[in-house]
């Protein structure tokens, strides 16, 4: 299933770091470890690389750092951060960078698996639905291809923002539910996977603002609606 795919494995703990490696390896995966930020950029910037698994405290550059210049070239690439803290501000900082999945140490093999295998099919999987192009005012957005665009401009999603967007398009007009948000893309509705969802919201919004007919209304304590005003 994860034959070819090619993982780069940025983690500064060398025992850890083996482990990883030999695992993932026998799962399918071609890894490419590395143990700073700076090895990170220069593997990634070679080329080949489907998805990101970073450690967020490593020497010379972060974690934080490496998937900001990383997504400055590719907003699309799956990033994971793995972290030794439990803190809530560090989660939504990696999410408002732009990363699709959080994990902290320790954790077991099966479910950093599971969470990789979940982040590369939600960016990678081609069996979605052909018409998956949608008219929101004056934009037009590409699921398939994870894009927006108005005006000549384009705009690259990450695999959330696509995943939310497309959701508030099949549902134009109409109340999509907080909670079975949650449970349908982050297969969570834990008050973190909450705050995480009203982050990713808060940047659509901040992509729609070039037509001010196209908003994302809150329905308060209940969800959100995506409406268009009229002329």
């Amino acid at each position: 299933m994860n034959l070819g795919i090619k993982l780069l494995v940025a983690e500064d703990d060398p025992n850890l770091g083996a482990i990883l490696k030999a695992y993932l390896t026998q799962k399918g995966y071609t890894v490419y470890l590395v143990t700073d930020g700076q090895q990170a950029l220069e593997t990634y910037h070679q080329g080949g690389i489907d998805a990101c698994v970073l450690d967020i405290m490593m020497p010379i550059k972060d974690g934080f750092t490496v998937a900001k210049e990383i997504r400055r070239i590719d907003k699309q690439i799956p990033l994971l951060f793995l972290t030794a803290r439990n803190l809530e501000a560090d989660k939504l900082k990696g999410f408002e960078i732009g990363a699709d999945d959080y994990l902290t140490k320790p954790f077991s093999m099966e479910e950093l698996l599971a969470r990789i295998n979940a982040v590369i099919r939600r960016s990678f999987d081609e069996n979605k639905p052909e018409n998956n192009i949608f008219t929101i005012g004056k934009f037009t957005f590409d699921y398939n291809h994870q894009i927006l665009s108005i005006d000549g401009e384009e705009r690259r999603l990450t695999s959330k923002e696509s995943e939310l967007l497309r959701l508030f398009c099949i549902n134009f007009n109409q109340l999509v539910e907080r909670t079975s948000t949650l449970q349908k893309i982050w297969k969570d509705d834990s008050y973190f996977a909450a705050r995480s969802m009203d982050v990713y919201i808060t940047r659509i919004r901040r992509y729609l603002r070039p037509d001010p007919s196209v908003q994302i209304i809150n329905v308060h304590g209940v969800g959100f609606k995506l409406t268009q005003k009229a002329d």
